[in-house]
């Protein structure tokens, strides 16, 4: 509302002191001032006061028949003999306090209407606004923070994401701040999540990107969200299932962990292997240690076998 008001350049009242708008108010006001056919004066009652009568020399008057002489002295300047541009300052006033308190809305309204003077009354609403600038400016600068942070969630569709997006970018317009398409689009593509990577790749290759809006984007983008949505999926389920992740990660551990099987030679396989006679002479040299206590067993296993034995002996 207050945007129209000030536009339309209203005859009837004054342009309306808008939230952020000083400056543009300012110049406002004082050119709807000029259109007014007291224009000079009440642009002086707003920036230099209002007028203060002065005191003026009375000239000595002679006596006349029936009129008593006059003498010289000095007296208060009134409307009667005030000149016609101090007349018009001093008349000025009364509707330069209307049309500024017109002005501004009921934020302000109780601490101007508190001053005594128009020039009082501007001198406060600028002091006001200035406090409001510095408001203003912190909200710009988190503004500019936040569109530069500004991403994707995880898991977030693209509608949702488009909508936050541009319930931001509508932000900046209403605070006058300018973003380049360029600016607008790279922060757009880049700050989705991975999954959206290789879209975004065809669609930097298709697409000039700095002519276009991020509205287009949005439109080429949302064709591929069921194919997006299959990644996330996919993504989820190997996060969820640590067998699959084993699976998938055992042909790496398998050709990791493997002994390395040994490489035969028929040198080798020839030189390890016993010959025939080396076979026989372990035979020969086992029988030669073969423990007493083997042969006593016999001979206590069987003791007329072992008395034979001495007679054939003697």
């Amino acid at each position: 509302m207050h945007n129209n008001i000030m536009a339309a350049g209203s005859k009837d009242r004054p342009p309306m002191l808008g939230p952020g708008r000083y400056s543009q108010w300012r110049s406002r006001f004082l050119r709807y001032i000029d259109t007014k056919p007291n224009g000079e004066g009440l642009r002086k009652s707003i920036l230099s006061g209002p007028y203060v009568p002065s005191t003026v020399l009375v000239q000595a008057v002679a006596a006349t028949e029936g009129n008593p002489a006059i003498q010289q002295h000095t007296t208060i300047e009134t409307v009667l003999n005030m000149t016609p541009e101090n007349k018009e300052h001093f008349l000025s006033e009364k509707e330069a306090i209307f049309l500024l308190l017109t002005g501004i809305g009921d934020d302000i309204y109780s601490t101007v209407d508190a001053c005594k003077t128009a020039n009082e009354m501007w001198i406060a609403i600028e002091r006001l606004q200035q406090g409001e600038s510095l408001n203003v400016q912190d909200v710009k600068t988190n503004l500019f923070w936040e569109f530069g942070k500004f991403t994707s969630r995880d898991g977030e569709s693209m509608e949702s994401y488009y909508s936050r997006f541009y319930k931001l970018m509508n932000e900046l317009t209403r605070n006058n701040l300018q973003v380049t398409t360029m600016q607008v689009n790279v922060q757009f593509l880049q700050q989705l999540q991975p999954e959206w990577s290789r879209f975004v790749t065809v669609v930097k290759q298709s697409k000039e990107i700095d002519t276009i809006s991020y509205h287009t984007l949005f439109d080429i983008l949302k064709q591929y969200q069921n194919e997006v949505n299959d990644i996330r999926a996919e993504r989820i389920a190997k996060s969820a299932n640590p067998l699959a992740l084993l699976a998938a990660a055992q042909p790496y551990s398998d050709n990791y962990y493997q002994a390395p099987k040994p490489q035969r030679s028929n040198a080798t396989s020839s030189s390890t292997r016993p010959s025939a006679s080396t076979r026989h002479k372990g035979k020969e040299i086992a029988k030669l240690v073969t423990p007493q206590s083997e042969s006593v067993s016999e001979e206590d296993s069987d003791p007329e076998q072992a008395q034979r034995d001495k007679g054939h002996a003697k």
